[in-house]
């Protein structure tokens, strides 16, 4: 990836999270924070990577970027100096759910270890 892109992202990053943080109405107790953005090389799109807390919440959230996303584009592109504005679109991380998932699998396996070491 190139220095360009990287600060590209970092832009979109910092400027998309802040966009979302003050201008999108969540229900109380769902949070949304953006967990990595792939830029592509022309720069004409854009995907965003969010994590939603509650995971039970991530349909709703997700609905509500998508519903939203006219809306943050706008203030994005106000925001964005160059000819081309990256298409914005957001994808869920499930990586932290796959973390948990992994670390409960590890549990398991060890509990069991445990178990036959005891016999």
């Amino acid at each position: 990836m190139s220095k360009r892109i990287r600060k590209v992202n970092d832009f979109i990053k910092e400027h998309v999270s802040s966009i979302i943080k003050k201008n999108l109405s969540l229900k109380k107790g769902v949070f949304v924070s953006i967990t990595k953005v792939d830029t592509s090389k022309d720069l004409n799109y854009t995907k965003i990577f969010v994590s939603i807390f509650p995971s039970e919440e991530t349909d709703y959230a997700l609905k509500t970027l998508q519903k939203e996303i006219y809306r943050i584009q706008k203030k994005f592109n106000q925001k964005f100096s160059a000819r081309t504005f990256p298409r914005l679109r957001f994808v869920v991380d499930r990586t932290g759910e796959k973390v948990t998932e992994l670390e409960e699998l590890f549990q398991k396996i060890k509990k069991e270890k445990e178990k036959e070491k005891e016999k």
